[in-house]
């Protein structure tokens, strides 16, 4: 820095006032400018002296004016920090691997430590930079994508596209080879190659055939595909179409368009809904060495999810035994086994439907001290012994005496045993008084204490000497104040001198603490007294009286104990204002501060419903106010607060209420006038084109005056809604008028109108618009609802009435409710008196308009009367009657006539929508008497009641005869005679077999089967059965000596027939070895036999039976044989 600049104002945590910081010269050795080759490495080394400093100091590299490069640790990034214990210097690098263009440009470090700050500044270049511009891409249908890839890219692109099925995807995609396309004298257009539908949508396979009366037959894998609501075909002109609706995973295949010999194919692919995430990674704050795990849930098993950091894929391949990925049911797992600082960054879970952040954040491990070495005063050729305890036992050090490394001797010896380092000195001398440290090696950290050489002189005095009180509080503020912490144990040791020995006596105000029991006590010894409390507590606290008493004197002193403690938890955590990123939390200073001033503040801050806090600060925090950033918009977070001071860390404070980092939302957009009127003017608008995670609360709808800047607020409350109409305005002024959308954050940007609006009424002449459903007669049932709504136009709002067939609408039953932009008639129940002509008219000074509806309300009608038969001739009746009294208010469309036999009663439908009032009914049978009854028919339906004939159609008997021919018995005998003969057969051997032929013959004839001549009796391997004629033989599981010549003969008194047939029964050879399956049938028992047939065997086999109740078992025999048959 320039020398006339000796102080600059540094970065002000918040809540303070800016302090000015000395700029001082911390820096050894200051990174240079320098030229680096892309693709090489290069390293910046900067070096500070911390010889002066109260406190290690802190190093920040920065690029630009901001970019802290901290965050960016990692492969690309690498920094170093080590400490000359010394020269007392620090060391920092910083190096950029394998540097690429966007690496040239100004850097910064800075390093501070309390009140003294340095800084420098340097440049990088890089030769060969060069800007790279890439062109807009086009969306490409998901297959030309795959087609133009290469087949190293097909998962990456199944990935992104949500493909779930590679396999199949492949194979589709090597039958769609480009092919030159042939002339089709049947297709003018055949189907593209390949479609993708979501899953749930619909999808149209379109083609165009030469001939527009040509038949389409639609395919899928092969099978014809019927008309359904489903698949649903179009036929128009040329084009055939096919329409599948609702599709998923069953509708992906392949489908055909045939037309005559001709087809065209095409492939549907159905992608599956997104896969979402529902349970979000959780930042995560780790030390050096110990096991991270980031952790997803999705929406469903088995789903494809991408692990990143820093914008750069993780896979299996590139993360060695660094990293491992776990997958259980929907769960998702990163593992790193141990951190280091290079794993520091963002870490990205991606799926084809959402993804999650979170931060990794790891901290070298923080060597913490168990035990300190305490100050020791011993006495001439005693043994003088420094401990400590550190938490890692594999941490070394050196002891150092007055800046001097202690060297070991046969008197000075230094040990090591697990956390504990000891310094052991023997045969104390004068000369090894002083101050020892012990400091480990690889931290900024050192313990010191002091020993102190006790010369004893040996003097004569008389032999009475006057009680002496020898206090040593050394350490204390006050020489007489002793400082405890809460919890521990106090023993305080005085040494009285006097001759001969006093007596000792302690006191707290007037109670004596007695001698060697309770937890405050007193041990007393001849030249020593010790002041013991175990445990101490803050009831402990107070002033202590000790005094002497021998012949020669008394002596007393005064001890003030006090005790400390960690302090209370800070109070009252809240979140005061939130941002898109970021969050201002304040709270309240501890109660209690245990005695001790509070240091600080340490933060932690979670997710809600997560478990783990992630640190925010590992340097004590001064201020009660604090800015959290690095926040996710739209996450609930909580807060929590400990408060320092020297004794340690207090209990958390309560979690601060759930808050969101959120944005305001843009501004409202398309803000326009929507009608004005002379004291009102009503706007509307579209939403904010970008809302964010906070939503919309509402609008604030605010007006002012042309050529002022007092904004005047419409509305109390936000409106919901995208309109609103500003009341109460100044008639003939011109108004602006501005919305603004209101959420959780704040109010957005206003939208304001360009131009200023006049507050005057337009004049807008009255005007019906009658629906076009109106336009005709209206027609209802009794007892339905009427609900008419007509809307019309004008301004000033327009006078209504109503009239009905000309006169003033006065029923009560019909009612009628005007807004300003229509009006409603209704009615209840409809009754038939509601019939009629209703005129609508709306008028607006002289001026007016008018619309009529006709409305007729019907019913079913009544029955037709006076029904009658006129004339009855042969199977013939004629019919008579006249149209019913009540029509039910409409035209009578029809007649419905039904006849009934007298001796029945059963009525049957003769005639329906019969036009005329009379009717011939035929086809009657003869001899019956026929009653007749009519409904009648409007548009309502039938008539509920029925018009019965008043007389009967008798259809009399003729003379007519009738002379059967006389019957004459046909003779039916005949001999046997197979129509359908035995057929050769070759069955396998184990397996039931049947033989069947047809025989025909009268008397029926007696069936005997033989095999080889030899006929087969009761034996129960054979069934025989005689179904019409049709003759099985069932061969219950044949085996070889089942093979032969079979013979059917069949005899009666009138003569014999006979059929014949070869069968062959095949058996299988099996090797050594060989697993034999045989199906069971569900029985009980099972027994398989093996034979040997010409079969050279090497040793004897058995013959097994199996019980089991499995309907399939698998049996295998391993005999040693060289053929076996079963």
């Amino acid at each position: 820095p320039p020398d006339g600049k000796r102080n600059e104002y540094v970065k002000n945590l918040p809540g303070e006032e800016p302090q000015l910081s000395e700029l001082t010269g911390l820096f050894v050795q200051k990174p240079e400018t320098v030229t680096a080759i892309k693709g090489k490495d290069i390293t910046f080394v900067a070096k500070v002296d911390s010889s002066n400093l109260t406190r290690k100091p802190g190093m920040k590299w920065l690029k630009g004016k901001w970019l802290d490069l901290g965050s960016k640790a990692g492969k690309h990034l690498q920094f170093k920090e080590t400490y000359d214990r010394n020269t007392k210097i620090y060391t920092y690098e910083m190096s950029i691997i394998k540097v690429v263009d966007a690496d040239a440009g100004g850097y910064r470090c800075e390093v501070t430590s309390k009140d003294k700050c340095d800084s420098c500044t340097f440049e990088v270049s890089v030769e060969g930079r060069s800007k790279k511009q890439e062109g807009p891409k086009e969306e490409v249908d998901v297959w030309e994508i795959l087609k133009a890839a290469k087949p190293c890219d097909y998962e990456k692109i199944a990935f992104e596209y949500g493909i779930t099925d590679l396999r199949g995807m492949l194979k589709r995609l090597k039958k769609m080879k480009k092919v030159e396309p042939k002339k089709s004298d049947a297709f003018l257009k055949k189907l593209d190659p390949a479609y993708s539908v979501d899953k749930g949508k619909k999808i149209q396979l379109t083609v165009d055939v030469a001939d527009p009366n040509a038949q389409v037959k639609w395919l899928k894998n092969g099978q014809e595909i019927k008309p359904s609501a489903k698949y649903v075909f179009e036929s128009v002109g040329n084009k055939r179409t096919l329409t599948i609706n609702k599709c998923n995973l069953s509708d992906d295949a392949a489908y055909e368009c045939v037309v005559g010999e001709e087809k065209c194919f095409t492939e549907v692919f159905v992608k599956e809904p997104p896969v979402t995430i529902t349970k979000l990674l959780d930042d995560v704050h780790t030390v050096v060495g110990e096991k991270v795990e980031f952790e997803v849930e999705v929406s469903e098993e088995g789903a494809n999810v991408k692990w990143m950091k820093d914008g750069v894929e993780l896979t299996r391949e590139t993360a060695g035994s660094k990293y491992r990925f776990k997958k259980d049911g929907t769960r998702h797992i990163l593992i790193i086994n141990e951190a280091t600082k290079e794993d520091i960054g963002m870490y990205q879970a991606l799926t084809n439907g959402g993804e999650s952040k979170a931060e990794l954040e790891v901290e070298e491990k923080e060597l913490e001290v168990l035990q300190s070495i305490a100050d020791l005063t011993v006495k001439a050729s005693e043994q003088a012994m420094f401990k400590c305890e550190v938490s890692d036992d594999k941490v070394t050090g050196k002891w150092f005496k007055d800046g001097v490394e202690v060297q070991p001797s046969s008197r000075i010896k230094m040990s090591h045993i697990g956390r504990t380092h000891k310094l052991t000195i023997d045969d104390v001398k004068p000369e090894d008084a002083g101050d020892y440290t012990f400091v480990p090696d690889g931290y900024a950290l050192n313990l010191s204490a002091k020993l102190n050489f006790l010369e004893i002189k040996i003097d004569y005095v008389p032999r009475q000497d006057p009680p002496k009180i020898h206090l040593d509080t050394s350490g204390g503020g006050n020489k007489n104040t002793i400082v405890v912490v809460a919890g521990n144990k106090l023993r305080f040791d005085v040494e009285i001198s006097g001759e001969p020995a006093p007596t000792v006596c302690w006191m707290r105000g007037d109670q004596v603490i007695a001698e060697a029991e309770g937890r405050v006590r007193v041990e007393t010894r001849k030249t020593l007294s010790s002041f013991v409390i175990e445990g101490a507590e803050r009831s402990d606290e107070g002033k202590y009286n000790i005094s002497v008493i021998n012949p020669a004197g008394e002596d007393k002193a005064e001890l003030f104990v006090k005790i400390v403690d960690v302090p209370n938890p800070p109070e009252n955590v809240k979140c005061t204002s939130v941002g898109e990123d970021c969050a201002t939390i304040t709270w309240d200073p501890p109660a209690f501060d245990g005695g001790v001033p509070v240091k600080g503040y340490l933060m932690e801050r979670k997710k809600v419903g997560s478990a783990r806090w992630t640190k925010l600060n590992f340097d004590v925090y001064e201020s009660t106010t604090y800015e959290a950033k690095k926040m996710i918009e739209g996450v609930l977070y909580e807060m929590r607060v400990f408060a320092v001071n020297g004794i340690g860390i207090s209990q958390p404070s309560g979690n601060s209420k759930p808050f969101m980092p959120i944005a305001p939302t843009s501004e409202p957009i398309r803000l326009t006038v929507d009608d004005v009127t002379d004291t009102t003017c009503a706007l509307k608008w579209r939403p904010p084109e970008r809302i964010g995670a906070g939503g919309i609360s509402g609008y604030i709808i605010e007006y002012c005056k042309e050529g002022t800047d007092q904004w005047v607020q419409a509305n109390q409350e936000p409106v919901e809604k995208n309109q609103y109409r500003v009341k109460d305005l100044p008639v003939g002024e011109k108004m602006l008028f501005r919305v603004v959308a209101v959420n959780m954050a704040g109010r957005s940007p206003p939208a304001t109108l360009g131009q200023a609006v006049t507050i005057r009424e337009i004049m807008e002449n009255p005007k019906i618009r009658l629906p076009r459903n109106l336009r005709t007669k209206l027609i209802r049932t009794v007892g339905e609802k009427v609900n008419l709504v007509i809307p019309f136009q004008g301004k000033p709002r327009p006078v209504v009435t109503w009239l009905k067939d000309g006169v003033p609408l006065e029923d009560k039953t019909v009612g009628t409710r005007t807004s300003d932009l229509d009006s409603i008639l209704f009615i209840r129940s409809a009754e038939r008196a509601h019939s009629g002509r209703y005129t609508l008219s709306v008028q607006i000074e002289n001026m007016s308009d008018s619309a009529d509806l006709y409305i007729q309300i019907v019913e079913k009608p009544g029955p037709p009367i006076d029904v009658h038969v006129t004339d009855v001739w042969g199977f013939n009746a004629a019919l008579e009657w006249k149209p019913p009294k009540d029509n039910g208010n409409c035209e009578i469309i029809g007649y419905t006539i039904q006849k009934a036999d007298m001796k029945t009663k059963e009525w049957f439908t003769v005639y329906e929508h019969n036009r005329r009032p009379s009717c011939t009914v035929s086809d009657l049978v003869m001899g019956n008497e026929y009653s007749f009854r009519v409904f009648s028919e409007n548009i309502c339906g039938l008539s509920d009641s029925v018009g019965i004939s008043k007389n009967t159609a008798v259809i009399a008997k003729t003379g007519l005869t009738y002379n059967p021919a006389p019957f004459k018995e046909k003779d039916r005998s005949s001999s046997p005679k197979f129509i359908t003969p035995l057929v050769d057969r070759s069955v396998v051997a184990g397996y039931s077999a049947a033989i069947s032929c047809a025989v025909r013959g009268y008397p029926k004839p007696k069936i005997i089967w033989m095999k080889n001549k030899m006929i087969i009796g009761e034996d129960p391997k054979f069934l025989m059965q005689n179904n019409q004629g049709v003759l099985t033989l069932n061969i219950r599981k044949p085996s070889l000596f089942d093979t032969g010549k079979y013979t059917c003969r069949a005899v009666n008194d009138l003569g014999e027939d006979e059929v014949e047939c070869k069968l062959e029964v095949r058996g299988f050879a099996a090797q050594e070895g060989y697993k034999l399956e045989i199906p069971v049938s569900l029985s009980l028992s099972l027994s398989l036999s093996l034979s040997l047939a010409r079969a050279e065997y090497k040793s004897p086999y058995c013959i097994c039976q199996s019980e089991f109740s499995e309907p399939w078992m698998t049996l295998r025999a391993v005999v040693s044989v060289n053929r076996m048959i079963y």
